[in-house]
């Protein structure tokens, strides 16, 4: 299989290292990958839920993005469908009756014969779906099929650890944050303590006052009051 495309596609992604990439580069990479691994693919877009609405996050044609809003508008599609019920969906022909009428009438306007949409699922939890256009009628065959199902279960492996290394980096950042926040706070409250001779509370409720009065956030007036005491003196 490692001299097939699928065989140097699914090694590629196996050798992809999300730490190095942005969670765009992934999807876009991943994408990339599909359309050289799926016999009959000519353009690939993946489907994630952003903000609880469905989103092209990435394509390798910006057609998908706009055949894809067709079944967004109409909250109805084989891609939706696909995300929603897990399961792989198929267009032989856009250009003839069947379900989604919005999106066959879509892709057919923009020279799209066929399409396969396949759910991209980790742990039996739905992390997108994958959007497959062929500019052929019938473009996808059984074995088609098969390699664009095997394709996607390694593809959700990868986005899925793409999102959870993004969001917990995100976390570490934030929380590393409120880390330094809290410690120049501290050493407000200290200076303040000193010059004031008042307990910690009291040297609080000051900063609080503060930043309410100036409308600056408490982190700020913390830093400008460390940066006052430690501030070499003129004389």
């Amino acid at each position: 299989m490692s001299d097939s495309p699928l065989g140097g596609a699914l090694a590629a992604l196996s050798r992809f290292f999300v730490g190095e990439a942005t969670l765009e580069d992934t999807l876009l990479r991943v994408s990339e990958l599909a359309v050289q691994s799926v016999p009959g693919a000519d353009v690939v877009g993946l489907t994630l839920m952003v903000e609880q609405r469905p989103k092209t996050a990435a394509f390798t044609d910006e057609m998908a993005a706009i055949v894809d809003q067709a079944q967004y508008d109409a909250n109805d599609g084989p891609c939706l469908q696909a995300y929603r019920e897990q399961a792989v969906f198929t267009i032989e022909s856009t250009r003839a009756d069947g379900p989604w009428p919005e999106f066959r009438q879509a892709a057919a306007d923009h020279g799209i014969g066929s399409t396969l949409s396949l759910p991209l699922v980790v742990d039996a939890q739905g992390v997108g779906a994958m959007n497959l256009y062929s500019r052929r009628e019938r473009g996808f065959d059984q074995s088609s099929q098969e390699t664009a199902g095997q394709f996607a279960a390694q593809a959700a492996i990868v986005l899925a650890n793409s999102q959870a290394y993004w969001d917990a980096r995100g976390l570490s950042e934030r929380l590393g944050q409120a880390m330094k926040s809290r410690a120049v706070i501290e050493q407000a409250k200290g200076v303040l303590m000193a010059a004031q001779h008042c307990d910690a509370e009291e040297a609080f409720e000051l900063l609080v006052r503060a930043s309410q009065r100036e409308n600056v956030k408490l982190r700020d007036i913390a830093t400008r009051i460390v940066k006052a005491a430690t501030a070499p003196d003129p004389a």
